[in-house]
């Protein structure tokens, strides 16, 4: 696999996750070591000049107003970042670890944080050499940057912290020894430049992001089998219905059902066996399109962030500027509306699931089996995704309608953004193993209706899952049915093998 190019402006979400999942390396075009170069010499300049500079020769936060000399600084950065090594609960993933180094170094690319290149490099080498800081989740406000988090990333860089390296967790020292890496003095404005900036919300919201397009089309995947399932009327799909209130989100779903649905026996139109259908299944272009018209605005939003100057001061010609970009809420109300769009995917997809186990709704037998009473068939599958489908609602609740003053009421207005995409990621992994049971109940439908000849895509779909899931004859543990549905949708084999027939539009 070739290295990413890394400039700062140019870093794609495809590329993200290239390094964050599977390991690429990344490498800085020449234009960025020239850009990073030339912005500490200007540090250096500014130092020589005796330019009062926040955060380049005074403290932080409160103690901005404290000068700091000379001989002092590289104690200041390094007291900086072991102070500001405060997070708490669970470590992050490895993958979003690697996406918080790889955007950070991003970000000091673009040549306005007046790093030294050496340090930077050092970055990069922990990322190609696979050395993971053990970060923490929690503990950022999203304001003044994601600064503890952060400083646990930067903690192994000068010897201290922990990482996990070839699968084995290590001290930060012996870590980077083991991998061949030398440990960095950090000095004047570094400490800083590596921890004010938006990276650790960003790498979450950006991660969940990536998934949440693929959801976006997994659950247009998931209706199309429970249309079949339930004799669903595809007359609503109609080009017509949806040119007349043209949200392209909602056009965009209508057509990838009917791709989906072509040539489908299993389908009906309006008025073969009734007249209309419920709104889950009737109103899924509305539904699913308004969380593509979401998805849409919110990547605008993260293709931005990530190719973002976001720490403090900003390092300009002739001084730098003590201003606000490390404030998350450009990103923090795209991240609680990420919450709120994938949500609404499992929502309607519960309601789905549902019309498919009760026999009123379906006419099928009664939870999905034959001989109900002595088998329980799919009743606690919808029970299990009403719970999930439950705990969204109480995680979309929005972060950044919060906001709690911190430093002295120096910094006295914060996005809790980070809060917000870690909310993001829990919904969409919430909402995944939701679409999970409506493909599998939705085959066991289909199994039950007598399956007389599936659409051009929801077949591909389908044997999929067959291929690693048996209908249901009796009673069995159906919690291993569902890990293996839900590991075709995380490791995209239903996806590809759709993708080849279906071009989704998104």
């Amino acid at each position: 696999m070739e290295n990413i190019l890394i400039d700062g402006k140019s870093l794609t979400l495809e590329e993200l996750a290239k390094v964050a999942r599977e390991n690429c390396k990344i490498k800085l075009k020449k234009e960025a070591v020239i850009k990073i170069k030339e912005s500490r010499k200007k540090v250096e300049y500014f130092l020589e000049n005796d330019k009062k500079i926040y955060g380049i020769n005074t403290g932080f936060g409160k103690f901005s107003d404290v000068i700091i000399s000379k001989e002092e600084s590289k104690l200041l950065q390094k007291n900086l970042i072991i102070t500001h090594a405060v997070g708490s609960g669970n470590f992050f993933d490895r993958d979003i670890v690697r996406a918080i180094m790889l955007l950070r170094v991003n970000a000091l690319s673009i040549g306005y944080s007046g790093i030294r290149l050496s340090t930077v490099e050092t970055l990069i080498e922990m990322i190609n050499k696979q050395v993971h800081p053990l970060i923490p989740e929690k503990g950022s406000l999203g304001a003044s940057g994601d600064l503890a988090p952060l400083s646990h990333m930067v903690l192994p860089m000068i010897g201290l912290g922990k990482v996990e390296y070839r699968g084995k967790i290590y001290s930060g020292k012996e870590g980077m020894e083991l991998a061949g890496i030398k440990t960095i003095e950090l000095t004047s404005k570094e400490g800083l430049a590596l921890i004010n900036g938006t990276q650790v919300m960003t790498a979450v919201g950006a991660l969940t992001l990536y998934d949440g397009i693929k959801l976006s089309k997994l659950a247009d995947i998931a209706a199309g089998l429970s249309f079949e399932a339930q004799n669903g009327i595809v007359t609503a799909l109609d080009k017509r219905v949806h040119e007349v209130r043209p949200h392209k989100g909602q056009k965009d779903t209508a057509e990838n059902l009917l791709n989906l649905l072509e040539d489908s026996k299993m389908t009906t139109n309006q008025g073969d066996i009734r007249v209309q259908d419920a709104y889950s299944l009737r109103c899924t272009p509305q539904v699913h399109g308004a969380t593509k018209d979401a998805i849409k605005y919110i990547k605008e939003k993260v293709l931005i962030e990530i190719n973002s100057v976001t720490d403090n001061p900003i390092i300009f010609d002739e001084t730098g500027i003590s201003g606000g970009n490390f404030h998350g809420q450009p990103v923090a109300l795209p991240f609680d509306f990420m919450s709120i769009a994938l949500a609404e995917l499992a929502n309607i997809s519960e309601r789905r699931l549902e019309r498919l186990v009760n026999p009123s709704l379906s006419k099928l037998p009664a939870f999905l089996v034959e001989k109900g009473g002595l088998n329980n068939g799919f009743m606690i599958v919808q029970y299990s995704a009403a719970s999930l489908v439950s705990e969204n609602k109480s995680l979309a609740h929005p972060a950044s309608v919060d906001s709690i003053p911190s430093s002295a009421n120096q910094e006295d207005h914060v996005s809790m953004g980070t809060i917000g995409a870690r909310k993001a990621m829990e919904i969409m992994k919430n909402t995944r193993r939701v679409l999970a049971m409506e493909m599998m109940c939705a085959c066991q439908g289909i199994d039950l209706r007598g399956n007389k000849g599936l659409g051009k895509g929801t077949k591909e779909a389908y044997d999929i899952i067959r291929n690693k899931i048996s209908m249901l004859t009796e009673d069995r543990e159906l919690y291993e049915d569902i890990n293996k549905c839900e590991c075709l949708l995380i490791e995209d084999e239903i996806l590809k093998e759709v993708e080849k027939l279906i071009q989704f539009q998104i």
